[in-house]
């Protein structure tokens, strides 16, 4: 299997170098050849080569099998047009590679439900997944822009039948391997392509009568993520919903550190954590690579097929946060403070762990 790594900007390096210590780890002790090869993107990019996403980057990884990110972005780029800004490269990239369909898990780990922002019997349990339409909406509508006196911007939101039916299956697809539930969220009561997504969502669901669906206004899923988050299973979003509610889930896990995604039904796969590149704190040690390696547990998941060693590394992440390691997003008053290294091999352990804890099972 061959990965194209894009380390990025800020944090990104860190917590990707942690990624792969734990996909190496699985190439050994699986006997499967990973080939890495590591390429510039975002700010880096720019900086090096004046453009986000140069055309080198793009055919390595439009050759790779799949892509594992880091994370875009610096202020310094602030002033600029979005065009021209790292993040510009990001979703160029998703264009060019196809994938429309975002998954974002967020799970509050028993050991963290006391260090979120909730009361523990509110999150404890939560287990959801974001299923985000990723290639349409307002990021890519035209058309767009500044009207020529400056003082009027505007921009396109527009979706089509075939954008949302393809993403809808994506979701339908998922709940039949989890509890059997789609929240599909909108705001139908306003936007004309809201009424649209609720007339398709509503014909694909007619295809899994085993599905349970329910329609949510965008702003009363906000208010249940933050009252009753265990009410979800799977949340169907647009580009925009999924990208604000994904950020407001990481505070049902603790941090949006510890939130992983894969972008999914392009030619080549893409996996990323979703936090951002955190430039205040590149350097420090300080981030958590757990979005970035659950990332990369994704990776085997859906790209590589290695459904076992990826549910592996799931169990080493949840065992080695019940054994006390904590980043500094994590630690509580009194809590010893893990860097990003420290964490890596933390979970690199608990990995090990969770296979003689396999092995010995099996051998009985």
């Amino acid at each position: 299997m061959k990965i194209a790594l894009l380390p990025g900007d800020g944090i990104g390096p860190e917590v990707t170098a942690e990624a792969v210590r734990i996909l190496k780890n699985v190439a050994e002790h699986a006997g499967t050849p990973i080939t890495f090869t590591t390429h510039a993107i975002g700010g880096v990019a720019i900086d090096a080569e004046g453009a986000g996403l140069p055309e080198a980057t793009l055919e390595a990884c439009l050759g790779a099998d799949a892509v594992l990110l880091g994370a875009v972005g610096h202020p310094k780029f602030d002033g600029r047009l979005p065009s021209e800004r790292p993040e510009a490269a990001l979703l160029a990239l998703r264009q060019a590679l196809g994938g429309f369909a975002n998954l974002r898990p967020a799970i509050c780990y028993a050991p963290l439900a006391k260090r979120t922002a909730f009361q523990p019997e509110r999150v404890r349990g939560a287990n959801l997944l974001i299923i985000r339409e990723l290639l349409g909406g307002l990021y890519y509508g035209e058309p767009r822009g500044f009207e020529a006196s400056g003082d009027t911007a505007f921009n396109t939101l527009i979706y089509s039948r075939h954008e949302i039916d393809r993403v809808a299956r994506v979701a339908f697809e998922r709940a039949r391997e989890r509890r059997g539930h789609v929240a599909s969220i909108d705001k139908a009561n306003v936007l004309e392509t809201s009424r649209l997504w609720r007339t398709v969502v509503s014909d694909v669901a007619k295809e899994y009568p085993d599905i349970a669906l329910e329609h949510v206004y965008v702003d009363t899923c906000a208010m249940r993520l933050a009252t009753t988050p265990t009410s979800f299973d799977v949340m169907l979003c647009d580009n925009l919903f999924g990208d604000i509610l994904s950020d407001q889930a990481a505070s049902i896990a603790g941090s949006l550190g510890l939130l992983p995604s894969a972008t999914l039904g392009g030619t080549v796969d893409l996996y990323e954590p979703v936090h951002g590149s955190a430039p205040d704190i590149a350097g420090k040690g300080w981030a958590n690579p757990i979005g970035a390696i659950a990332s990369a547990a994704m990776l085997l998941r859906f790209t590589a097929g290695m459904e076992k060693e990826a549910a592996e590394i799931d169990h080493a992440i949840e065992d080695a946060l019940a054994s006390g390691a904590r980043t500094r997003d994590l630690a509580g008053p009194g809590e010893r403070v893990l860097s990003t290294h420290e964490m890596g091999h933390a979970i690199e352990d608990a990995l090990a762990e969770v296979r003689d804890r396999r092995h010995s099972y099996h051998a009985v």
